[in-house]
């Protein structure tokens, strides 16, 4: 059954720019490699981690929402961990309101860069 999920990962801060931008196409191909749909990627960019993590005080947000069958969301965290770049993960299925609200999210930030 297809599934819509959300992962955010944080790489660790000393990664370049396009290092970064390369790690986060990295794991989109896998998804897309294995059969999942993109709804969005999000970069959230270098913020304060809420406690040290492998010593570093920061890192690098990213978000990605896909659709997929269950059995990817195992395998993608196995591709997480393997990454030495990724410091953490949290991935998590989302139901029907999670979604309504993520699709109203998107819309209204379309609607923003419309108007400007």
């Amino acid at each position: 059954m297809i599934n819509q999920y959300e992962t955010v990962f944080i790489l660790t801060p000393v990664l370049s720019d396009a290092q970064m931008k390369e790690t986060v196409s990295k794991f989109t191909s896998y998804l897309k490699e294995n059969g999942a749909e993109i709804v969005r990627v999000e970069n959230w960019g270098l913020r304060k981690l809420t406690y040290p993590i492998q010593k570093k005080t920061t890192g690098f947000y990213n978000l990605i929402e896909f659709k997929a069958e269950g059995t990817l969301l195992d395998k993608l965290e196995t591709e997480y961990r393997r990454d030495e770049r990724i410091i953490r993960f949290l991935s998590f299925k989302l139901d029907k309101y999670a979604i309504e609200y993520s699709t109203k999210k998107r819309n209204m930030k379309t609607a923003k860069k419309i108007e400007e």
